[in-house]
């Protein structure tokens, strides 16, 4: 198998397994340009110190780039800055390099100055276009971004918002290959049993009445995740025996609780060894973001993987390929709580039928895997050899 180089921001939880998996089958190095995630650095959105607490450097090669901006990090554009990239990437003599982001200022040095003839470029995103602009500045930065793709011999894209955005982009469809968003969905579903066990004992332990339903919020309680969106919505659709639980953390905490009626709780943030916990407790989990940024959502793969239906906004990047209306369910207009609060009352006005959602959800996403992902990334790969 050819020689892989991935280059990526810092250690992910969801990635650090696609990567062993890799490993398996594949020769290659993961070069990271950021520690965050394996040492104890506060989270701007969590508005706390945060660690993952699942190992996240085993089972595959890999190797620290340097990284020396002042203030490091992927919330600004100077947060990656690692002058020794080009030259470790090189020192591996990869056939291909595989990136995962570009939008920092190591990164955009990398495009310019890696030379293809060393080895092609690969690139895996997720941006979308669910919310169009338009005028001068729109066009201006559909040509720049344009620019930057065809540094790429091949695409890949983890669903169909990401698909049609990549060919608004102009990038031919002959060089797409879909690699879906997943998780690692054998840790979550080798622990369902295990997970509704204990979420019996948390949801006692939070002051939740055993025979009352939970509708779950799980992430960082900030303004582009409209936790404030759910909790009106919620209020308005005045569903008897459902409480509400935001679980996380985030500089919109104080007025959530300040705003919250008694059937509505709050945990702390939960780390990774809990999330499958985390998910068992609720009968609905709901993702309201609003914006271009929620390129996917992979809490939804999560929540799904414990078999839990689910409520998403229109501008989740996931919606179209993991939520059917009515089939594992519902989807509502971003920033509307009036249809948010409608989809609450429909979602819980037949019992059965949401668990059947929770079931069609966990069938659903067995096909969102890392063997799906890695399959197309190797169809990518053989699409750079001149009989591939």
């Amino acid at each position: 198998m050819k020689r892989l180089a991935i280059v990526t921001s810092h250690p992910i939880q969801y990635y650090a397994p696609w990567f062993r998996h890799l490993a398996t089958v594949a020769n290659i190095r993961v070069f990271y340009l950021w520690d965050f995630g394996i040492t104890e650095q506060a989270d701007q959105g969590f508005q706390q110190v945060v660690q993952w607490d699942i190992p996240l450097l085993s089972g595959y090669d890999y190797e620290f780039v340097q990284n020396v901006s002042s203030a490091p990090g992927t919330y600004h554009f100077w947060g990656l800055q690692n002058p020794t990239l080009i030259d470790q990437v090189k020192a591996f003599q990869p056939d291909a390099v595989l990136m995962m982001n570009y939008n920092y200022a190591s990164l955009y040095r990398f495009l310019w100055q890696w030379n293809s003839d060393w080895a092609p470029l690969l690139f895996r995103g997720d941006s979308h276009r669910l919310i169009p602009t338009s005028g001068l500045k729109a066009t201006l930065r559909r040509e720049v971004i344009s620019q930057i793709y065809r540094k790429f011999s091949a695409c890949l894209y983890v669903g169909k918002a990401n698909y049609e955005y990549l060919r608004f982009h102009r990038v031919p469809a002959e060089r797409l290959f879909f690699s879906p968003h997943a998780i690692d969905n054998q840790r979550f579903m080798s622990q369902i049993e295990t997970a509704h066990e204990t979420a019996i004992d948390w949801k006692h332990a939070l002051g939740i009445p055993a025979a009352t339903s939970v509708i779950l919020f799980a992430g960082k309680l900030e303004a582009k995740k409209r936790p404030l969106d759910l909790l009106q919505a919620f209020v308005k659709a005045n569903l008897p025996n459902v409480a509400l639980l935001f679980v996380g953390a985030g500089q919109l905490e104080s007025e959530l609780r300040s705003q919250a009626p008694p059937n509505v709780y709050f945990a702390p943030f939960q780390n990774q060894s809990l999330m499958p916990r985390t998910y068992a407790i609720a009968d609905l989990f709901v993702l309201p973001s609003y914006g271009a940024w929620e390129t996917w959502g992979l809490a939804i793969n999560e929540a799904m993987c414990l078999a839990r239906p689910v409520v998403v906004s229109s501008h989740v990047g996931c919606a179209q390929d993991l939520v059917t209306p009515f089939e594992n369910g519902l989807l509502f207009a971003a920033g509307d709580t009036d249809a948010l609060a409608a989809c609450l009352r429909e979602a819980f006005s037949d019992r059965s039928r949401l668990q059947a959602w929770g079931a069609a959800s966990q069938a659903r996403i067995a096909q969102y895997s890392y063997t799906q992902a890695t399959d197309g990334l190797f169809q990518a790969i053989a699409s750079l050899q001149p009989n591939g």
